[in-house]
């Protein structure tokens, strides 16, 4: 099939995105993938990650930017985004806490969604945020079913262990107390797509003094009925 649009450029930066679903890639992976002359391949990268449509993990690699992320939820076509906002604010309400929605890209995580605790000290996480995969419980929660290879891959500079994912897979849920910044403890559980991949992790967040040092033990519940939610209304578009 053909696959060239006639507009030289634009197919040329579509085989950078396109390769770039396969995870991070260095500028000689991007040649590699895509056939591009290096100088070529480096421009698009460049130029993509100024409209943030290319971004760089921790390691200096090329990743899928947040742009892409931000206009998904615009056109209005993501169902896990369009359909998150009132849950989300449902479980902040039942909590008291901050409630959010991470997705997983290459090697950090990003805040899709957010429904904010109103006043009061907590954990105010900006969508669009990006975060470790490293640390904290959705990371946790994100990494603990993913294939072995890249479980292995990500445990190396990981904060947690192989023990507590296997503990986060038997439960359902991961929480982490200052895992991911100091004083703040978290709680969350996976949604899946109508196959059963995870796709996504919600999350509860605020500070110790309120989530205590167990704060599964205080809102695990909630934050599974809400992942759950979710996940069951894909499964229903899915239909």
């Amino acid at each position: 099939m053909d696959t060239s649009s006639g507009v030289g450029v634009l197919d040329k930066a579509a085989l950078v995105l396109g390769a770039l679903e396969n995870g991070p890639m260095t500028l000689a992976g991007l040649v590699t993938a895509t056939g591009l002359a290096r100088p070529t391949a480096h421009r698009l990268a460049v130029a993509l990650e100024y409209h943030r449509l290319v971004g760089r993990d921790l390691n200096g690699c090329f990743v899928l930017g947040p742009r892409l992320v931000e206009l998904a939820q615009a056109a209005g076509e993501d169902r896990l985004l369009a359909t998150a906002g009132p849950i989300l604010a449902r479980l902040r309400d039942i909590t008291g806490e901050s409630a959010q929605l991470f997705r997983r890209q290459a090697d950090v995580r990003i805040c899709v969604a957010a429904a904010e605790r109103p006043s009061g000290l907590r954990d105010t996480v900006p969508v669009g945020s990006q975060f470790t995969m490293g640390a904290g419980s959705a990371a946790q929660v994100l990494l603990a079913w993913d294939d072995p290879e890249r479980i292995h891959r990500g445990l190396q500079r990981a904060h947690f262990s192989a023990a507590a994912l296997a503990a986060v897979r038997r439960q359902g849920w991961a929480e982490s107390v200052g895992e991911r910044e100091a004083g703040v403890a978290s709680i969350s559980s996976p949604v899946r797509s109508p196959s059963g991949k995870v796709i996504a992790a919600v999350s509860v967040s605020g500070p110790i003094e309120r989530l205590t040092r167990q704060p599964g033990r205080l809102h695990a519940p909630a934050v599974m009925a809400a992942a759950d939610r979710l996940s069951e209304l894909l499964r229903r578009g899915g239909e």
